[in-house]
């Protein structure tokens, strides 16, 4: 089983429940409370997502007087992103070839359709 910090924070993102609550979390700390209500679930299920974010560090929990609150800490998200953005160029390469075969076989059409003509063959 996959434990470095990429994995954990990819496996955590997998769920959108957890992606839902660093959502609600970009906004300001809150507490199970506060995150549990959007969902159908109980806040004891909401406390086992809380502790998958937190594992990858994608939150950390503080007290304020009596209340727990959870924080979305964005470092982890930030080198999942610089991760992803490694492939931009492969992507990039990828539609430009594309662009490039679309546009040979466009400007080969008007070639395809007047032959097809000459030799007495319909388009449709």
């Amino acid at each position: 089983m996959a434990t470095d910090r990429l994995s954990l924070v990819f496996g955590a993102l997998a769920d959108p429940t957890r992606r839902a609550i660093l959502t609600r979390l970009a906004k300001g700390d809150a507490t199970v409370g506060d995150l549990a209500a959007p969902f159908d679930m109980s806040q004891p299920a909401i406390s086992k997502h809380l502790k998958v974010l937190e594992k990858a560090g994608l939150i950390s929990r503080i007290r304020r007087g009596t209340a727990r609150l959870s924080h979305l800490e964005a470092r982890p998200l930030y080198e999942a992103s610089a991760w992803l953005a490694r492939y931009q160029r492969f992507w990039d390469e990828s539609h430009e070839r594309l662009d490039a075969l679309l546009e040979e076989l466009q400007e080969d059409e008007p070639d395809r359709a007047g032959a097809a003509r000459e030799r007495g063959e319909d388009d449709g």
